[in-house]
């Protein structure tokens, strides 16, 4: 399954993004997360395009495209949906499934709030919704870091922008790790190491906490939408526990939840079962 690596410009910046399968095919648009890109979709794209058209972006400041510092761009969730919309808008997407992890779950849920009907799935891959999901000991420095910047609560979140702390991203709660490629963790590393990227990362620690006050609209969407939603979740996750996958079941009754014994980037430890899961469900909700 042939994968292009494409650029488009938008509102003057440059967006990398893959793109795979056919383009008259229904769309499934899938949003990383952090610290990573698009290169996390890198084995799952080829398991979906045979039947979809399947676009990955990589947000401004990560991956392949633009990394402007924070003099030049004022980095927010909000500002980064308007890109990603602004991408799909340009290649004419307008209906569309998205699957969401980490980071792209505030830019997912943005783009669904600001046009529900665009919307066809939702998968969520420790893609957290709600204030269950948080894992209390990893948030804790976060939210202190957002309510107050000052260099004691900037220097207790700093690490987390460190390769030791990308490699346990990857590592932590996968019962083999010897299945999760080391290229993984260096290649997200050195693009977090490029100049000013630090500031770029630590504005969008302190905007986090706007994602809070999406989730009560996001709640009524899901109630109200009755959108087909599958969450895949690696149940160990350090970052999202289990319970933001379960939570999903409250707002959306016949959710499908699978629970699965690995952790936040569950696609380098359990490929084929997500994509199996992920497969079996688009089938239902957009083949029809």
């Amino acid at each position: 399954m042939a994968v292009h690596h494409r650029y488009a410009t938008v509102r003057g910046r440059q967006l990398f993004y893959r793109e795979a399968g056919p383009s008259d095919a229904r769309h499934v648009v899938l949003l990383h997360g952090f610290p990573t890109s698009s290169f996390m979709f890198r084995h799952l794209i080829p398991s979906l395009a045979d039947r979809y058209h399947v676009i990955a972006p990589d947000h401004l400041g990560f991956g392949l495209s633009d990394a402007p510092g924070v003099d030049e761009f004022d980095y927010t969730f909000d500002a980064l949906t308007e890109l990603t919309a602004g991408l799909l808008d340009q290649l004419r997407i307008d209906r569309y499934a998205i699957y969401v992890q980490d980071y792209g779950a505030p830019i997912g849920w943005r783009l669904a709030l600001n046009n529900p009907d665009a919307i066809t799935a939702i998968i969520t891959q420790n893609g957290n919704g709600y204030e269950a999901g948080f894992v209390e000991d990893f948030w804790k420095p976060v939210w202190a870091y957002a309510k107050d910047p000052n260099p004691r609560t900037e220097a207790a979140i700093r690490p987390a922008l460190g390769l030791e702390a990308t490699k346990w991203q990857y590592l932590h709660g996968v019962p083999d790790p010897s299945l999760v490629s080391p290229d993984t963790w260096y290649h997200d590393a050195a693009l977090l190491q490029r100049p000013g990227n630090d500031l770029v990362q630590l504005r969008l620690f302190r905007d986090y906490v706007t994602n809070l006050a999406v989730y009560p609209r996001l709640h009524e969407y899901l109630r109200a939408g009755r959108v087909p939603l599958l969450a895949v979740w690696g149940r160990n996750d350090g970052i999202f526990g289990p319970a933001g996958a379960i939570a999903f079941g409250d707002d959306v009754p016949d959710a499908e939840v699978h629970l699965l014994d690995g952790g936040h980037f569950l696609l380098e430890s359990h490929l084929e079962t997500v994509a199996e899961h992920i497969r079996s469900f688009l089938g239902r909700a957009l083949d029809h």
